[in-house]
């Protein structure tokens, strides 16, 4: 909503004109057709879960971390998963920096929500030890430029990074076998996550009282779009979350046609992000050289004991 707000006053009327006019005739600035998605670009670096996304302009890096944490007391048997968004003026001078604003809780959510209620995510093999120890997932998204529709690269680059990340493996010994020792990388190959489906999230513009509608709009359609949906699918055209972030109400018509269109496009999406990972694994499995185990395990207990009393 911030950046939305601060590129309208950038635009200026005959701007506003010309992309309302031009879209009136199914043309865009950018020269796509209304449901044409831009290019998408996927890259990874090489530790394990971590990816970077480009749509177009629009350039997202998603970083997925894990810790052994204790589980909520409603959920003992289940790992946590959690999404922490960071803008800053380096990627739109509209932001501010310090605390996360209006556009950064919303993006965070819309993501959270399309993984969470489809439970895309295997969270029961996250657990460890039920009641004591599970993994805590973490996605820091990080927009390092703002060309329009945040929303759908940063769901990109979240899916890219949890599709190459790997925890350590586990076991449990000690006297009582409720001691978790953690295996390094020498010791056993980390884990990948159990990941279900992809929930592809596809966001709709909407001018001129719904009778316009598109696909991925950019920065420029975002400040003269008067709303906005956001609906999250599968390739198998499960639907996963649909969100609408004010504006403008849209007929029940309207949001069929763009579940349609959400589960083609999600389609080709799945399978563009699923090809990137394939070519990461190859290029990780020429890298891994054969180690020869020198470390031993880490004892969970042992590691917190020092740690409090450093």
């Amino acid at each position: 909503m911030e950046g939305r707000l601060a590129n309208a006053w950038r635009l200026t009327a005959n701007d506003k004109s010309f992309i309302r006019t031009a879209l009136l005739s199914e043309i865009r600035i950018d020269g796509r057709k209304p449901y044409e998605y831009r290019k998408i670009v996927v890259k990874f670096g090489r530790e394990d879960g971590s990816s970077e996304v480009q749509l177009g302009q629009t350039r997202v890096m998603g970083i997925v971390t894990a810790q052994l944490v204790q589980p909520y007391r409603d959920r003992p048997k289940e790992g946590i998963l959690s999404i922490f968004t960071e803008v800053s003026p380096m990627a739109d001078p509209s932001f501010e920096p310090g605390h996360p604003g209006e556009l950064a809780v919303e993006l965070g959510r819309i993501i959270d929500r399309g993984l969470r209620e489809s439970k895309a995510v295997d969270t029961e093999s996250l657990c460890v030890l039920a009641g004591k120890f599970v993994w805590a997932i973490r996605i820091d998204l990080h927009i390092l430029d703002n060309g329009g529709n945040l929303v759908d690269a940063a769901n990109i680059a979240a899916l890219a990074a949890l599709l190459t990340f790997r925890r350590p493996e586990c076991s449990l010994g000690g006297e009582d076998g409720q001691e978790v020792i953690v295996h390094p990388p020498e010791i056993r190959e980390p884990l990948p996550l159990i990941v279900h489906h992809l929930p592809i999230a596809i966001t709709f513009g909407f001018f001129s009282n719904d009778s316009i509608l598109v696909i991925d709009p950019t920065h420029n359609e975002e400040a003269v779009m008067g709303g906005r949906m956001t609906t999250t699918v599968n390739a198998n055209g499960d639907i996963c979350a649909i969100q609408k972030a004010g504006g403008e109400g849209v007929p029940q018509r309207v949001i069929m046609q763009c579940l349609q269109l959400a589960t083609a496009k999600a389609a080709g999406i799945t399978k563009q992000i699923k090809e990137a990972v394939e070519v990461y694994n190859t290029e990780r499995a020429l890298r891994k050289i054969k180690r020869h185990p020198t470390s031993t395990g880490v004892n969970v207990k042992e590691r917190q004991d020092q740690s409090v009393g450093k």
